[in-house]
């Protein structure tokens, strides 16, 4: 559990929610590609009042692996809840607002405070909430421009998007038109990140990734290091019921 919030911010960053699996090949044989208006593509996203769930959640990083049970509450556009637990014991809890993303570990009572301007910083790109809740649900991680750009291939189409030094490539099936992979690539570091969203399974009245991998590649003294997080949704429920949110941190625990 040392490293557990590290691993948490990571993911909370990127994504949160899906896992180990159908990653997407390249076929052998090269792809037909066809540039079309940015406007004809409409991609299928979850909309909601109310989100719960719960899952298993899997951390990689180097040779250290952590495994969490995770329950999650989402109120859309306001704030995202996680509780941890270890064999049965409650590890930690997490809350993201609009505002920052408080992470507290239990086990060693402590707890993290991130805020938005610095993730964005570090990361060298914009790091905020709207962010973190698209990535969750399988929903497109950046708002649509006219300068995006749209290639028609085979199978699926692939929507080209850009934030400032960041590359943001959004590969889309034209089965389901629903997100089944997500790159995101920094030009100057070439750090990368890559989601993966797998089993889809109807959510109300439209498809959601019940399944995903997220890996991020980046360059360290070490060289090239890889921090992966699976996850497996194994409940997810939408509606207009409100949840509560219950966060609050122990005066006996220290600030890091």
């Amino acid at each position: 559990m040392n490293n557990l919030p590290r691993l948490l911010l990571l993911l909370l960053i990127v994504s949160v929610f899906q896992a180990c699996s159908k990653k997407i090949t390249p076929p052998a044989s090269r792809p037909v590609t066809t540039i079309i208006p940015n406007d004809s593509l409409s991609v299928e996203e979850i909309d909601f009042e109310y989100l719960h769930g719960r899952g298993r959640m899997v951390l990689k990083d180097g040779n250290k692996e952590n495994e969490v049970k995770a329950n999650i509450r989402v109120r859309k556009d306001s704030v995202i809840w996680m509780n941890f637990s270890v064999i049965g014991v409650q590890g930690g809890r997490a809350l993201i607002t609009r505002d920052s993303i408080t992470i507290m570990n239990n086990v060693k009572n402590e707890y993290y405070v991130f805020e938005y301007a610095e993730l964005s910083r570090k990361f060298k790109m914009d790091i905020n909430y709207d962010m973190i809740q698209a990535a969750m649900l399988g929903n497109l991680l950046m708002p649509r421009t006219p300068q995006d750009t749209v290639e028609r291939k085979t199978a699926s189409y692939l929507l080209n998007q850009q934030t400032g030094t960041v590359a943001v490539l959004n590969y889309i099936s034209s089965a389901t038109m629903k997100i089944q992979k997500v790159e995101l690539k920094e030009n100057n570091t070439h750090n990368s990140l890559v989601i993966n969203y797998a089993n889809f399974q109807p959510l109300d009245t439209k498809l959601f990734p019940y399944d995903g991998t997220i890996s991020l590649f980046y360059k360290a003294p070490a060289g090239l290091l890889n921090t992966t997080i699976i996850f497996e949704y194994s409940k997810v429920e939408v509606g207009d019921k409100e949840l509560r949110f219950p966060f609050s941190i122990p005066k006996k625990y220290d600030r890091r």
